[in-house]
């Protein structure tokens, strides 16, 4: 699966076009590896996101087209974030 799909079915970033640009910029990492939105993206890979100052490291467990928003956290473990990542995370 594509990272900025990925981003946006895991609800770590609410939409694909902003997922797509943060890849373009620079700002999101796969195993240390600066991402493009088309990278693609499995089971076991790092995922490192920064946003200005405040920077999240996730851990991918699952890979899925679709999932319910209850279920999209199961996509990923959050391995490292800041209060203001996860308040962003957590927003509906």
């Amino acid at each position: 699966m594509r990272i900025d799909k990925f981003l946006k079915v895991s609800r770590i970033i609410k939409r694909r076009t902003v997922a797509s640009e943060a890849c373009s910029g620079g700002r999101v990492m796969i195993n240390e590896r600066i991402a493009k939105p088309s990278s693609v993206i499995k089971a076991g890979d790092i995922i490192s996101i920064r946003f200005g100052e405040h920077t999240g490291h996730y851990e991918v467990l699952l890979v899925q087209d679709t999932i319910s928003k209850e279920m999209a956290s199961s996509m990923y473990k959050v391995l490292d974030e800041d209060a203001f990542l996860a308040t962003e995370r957590n927003r509906t």
